[in-house]
């Protein structure tokens, strides 16, 4: 039975099935800007503590567009999995901030 959608785990290995192919590497990338509202919901909320909603809202959104660029990817290439996935992230510039889901893309078959 094939997978219809594109499977992103962190595990090196897919309980059930067995990895039949390895496609290489595979990433997503995004670079998100802040806004000057959240930098100043930011500001405020660090004055009283408490979580930044802003700013979780923000990170959220990018991570997912990096999830969904890291399988169009890897479906590009022929997979239908990516193992071994992780996120990795950094400031690019004042207020921005880049974010990348990286991984192996693999093609699995039920075991």
């Amino acid at each position: 039975m094939e997978l219809d959608q594109m499977l992103v785990v962190t595990t090196d290995e897919v309980a059930g099935h067995r990895i039949t192919r390895v496609h290489g590497q595979v990433y997503g990338l995004t670079v998100r800007s802040r806004n000057m509202f959240s930098d100043i919901g930011a500001g405020l909320r660090g004055l009283v503590g408490g979580e930044v909603k802003g700013y979780t809202k923000l990170l959220g959104s990018t991570r997912d567009e990096a999830i969904t660029r890291l399988s169009e990817a890897a479906r590009q290439m022929g997979a239908n999995a990516v193992v071994g996935m992780r996120y990795a992230g950094s400031d690019v510039a004042a207020n921005t901030t880049e974010i990348v889901a990286y991984g192996t893309a693999v093609t699995i078959h039920r075991a």
